[in-house]
C-alpha cells in the first residue's frame, strides 16, 4: 500500500538531483515526491531519458519559483558523432543517412563548432516538448506527423571543444553554456550539416543549471535511501535558490506591506529591468519583483501574512512607508 503524500504549506525548498540515464524527468520527480512524502514537486527543465545530470526539483511553495529558476544559463557536456544522421538528432532515433567523414580534421571541426558561439537560429526538433498549435512536437512525432517549425534565436555563451576521435564516423566532445531553450542535439545536427556529412548527439550530461552544479547534486540512490527528515534537511532554502538574482533586504514594516501584495518604490529597487529577490531581515525570501511603471511590483510573493501573526496587528496592515533597504547588485 502506497504512502499518502502530503502538501505541507510550510515546506518550501529546492532539491538538486543528478538524474540517471534511462529515466524521464517526470520519473525522477515521482521518486522525489515519494521520498519526501510530498505531492507538490516540480522541476525546472526537462532532460531526455538518455541524458544525465542536474535536475532541479522545486518542493512545496517553492514550485512557484520554477519559472525563475529555469530561465538561467545551462551548461552541458556533450558528444556528437559526425557522418551519422538520425530522425531525432540523437542516438535514440532511426538512422536516416550515413557518410564517410574520415576526411575531417580536428582543426576543421573546431572551427565549425566555434561558429555556433553567440546568438544563433535553431529549428526546434520534432522530438522536443515545444508546442505548435497546442500540441507538443514529440506527441506529433510519435504519431508520425511532421510539421513546419519556426526558427528561434538562442544564445550560446561559451563553447569549448574537449576531445576529438578521428575515424570513418569521428566523434567530437564539447562543453557548451547556453540560454534556456537551446537544443544541444540540434547543435550536433547543425554541426554535421555545416561540415557536409551530417551528425547527431550520442551523449549529453547537464553539469550546471544556473548556480546549481552536478557536484552538489544528490544521486537518486541517495534520495531514496536518506530518511524523509534527513532529505528535507537537504532542501535548499528559496532565498539560496535565487542567489543569482539582485536582492533587496527589507525590515518588518515593509514585510507587512509586501506580504499583503504591496509594491516597492522604485528608488528602493535595483537599477535593473530584470527580476530581483526581496528578502526579510532573517534572509528569508519574501518574493520576486521587477520594475513596472512607477513601482517595483511582484511576480510572485512567497511570504504569507500568517507566517507572522504579530506583524499584522489591527490598524497597521499596510504602512505607507518602507523601511531602509539594502540592495546588492
Amino acid at each position: 500500500m502506497s504512502r499518502r503524500r502530503r502538501n505541507d504549506p510550510d515546506i518550501a525548498g529546492v532539491l538538486v538531483v543528478d538524474k540517471p540515464a534511462g529515466m524521464t524527468s517526470h520519473d525522477v520527480v515521482a521518486v522525489v515526491r515519494r521520498a519526501l512524502g510530498m505531492g507538490r514537486v516540480g522541476h525546472t527543465g526537462t532532460l531526455d531519458p538518455a541524458a544525465t545530470g542536474v535536475l532541479v526539483c522545486a518542493v512545496g511553495r517553492a514550485t512557484r519559483l520554477v519559472e525563475v529558476l529555469q530561465a538561467g544559463q545551462k551548461t552541458y557536456a556533450a558528444r556528437a558523432v559526425l557522418g551519422i544522421e538520425t530522425d531525432s538528432q540523437d542516438a535514440d532515433g532511426e538512422v536516416v543517412a550515413t557518410t564517410d567523414a574520415s576526411h575531417l580534421t580536428e582543426p576543421q571541426v573546431c572551427e565549425a563548432l566555434m561558429g555556433f558561439l553567440g546568438a544563433i537560429e535553431q529549428v526546434p526538433p520534432m522530438v522536443s516538448a515545444k508546442r505548435v498549435d497546442g500540441r507538443r512536437l514529440h506527441e506529433l512525432a510519435r504519431e508520425g506527423t511532421v510539421v513546419e517549425r519556426e526558427a528561434v534565436t538562442v544564445m550560446v555563451h561559451d563553447l569549448v571543444m574537449e576531445d576529438w576521435e578521428p575515424g570513418e564516423h569521428p566523434t567530437v566532445s564539447f562543453l557548451v553554456t547556453c540560454s534556456a531553450g537551446t537544443y544541444v542535439r540540434t547543435i550536433a545536427h547543425d554541426l554535421g550539416q555545416r561540415l557536409g556529412v551530417g551528425g547527431s548527439l550520442v551523449a549529453l550530461r547537464r553539469v550546471a543549471n544556473g548556480a546549481f552544479t552536478v557536484d552538489r547534486a544528490l544521486t537518486l540512490d541517495e534520495v531514496t535511501t536518506l530518511g524523509e527528515t534527513e532529505l528535507r534537511s537537504r532542501l535548499l532554502a528559496p532565498a539560496d535558490a535565487v542567489a543569482h538574482l539582485p536582492r533587496v533586504t527589507v525590515g518588518d514594516q515593509a514585510w507587512r506591506r509586501l506580504a499583503h501584495g504591496g509594491s516597492l518604490p522604485l528608488d528602493l529597487a535595483p537599477h535593473s529591468d530584470g527580476p530581483f529577490a526581496v528578502l526579510d531581515a532573517d534572509a528569508e525570501l519574501v518574493g520576486i519583483y521587477r520594475r513596472r511603471g512607477d513601482h517595483a511590483r511582484p511576480d510572485l510573493v512567497l511570504a504569507r501574512p500568517e507566517d507572522r501573526p504579530e506583524a499584522t496587528a489591527d490598524g497597521d496592515p499596510a504602512p505607507a512607508t518602507v523601511d531602509p533597504v539594502e540592495a546588492t547588485p
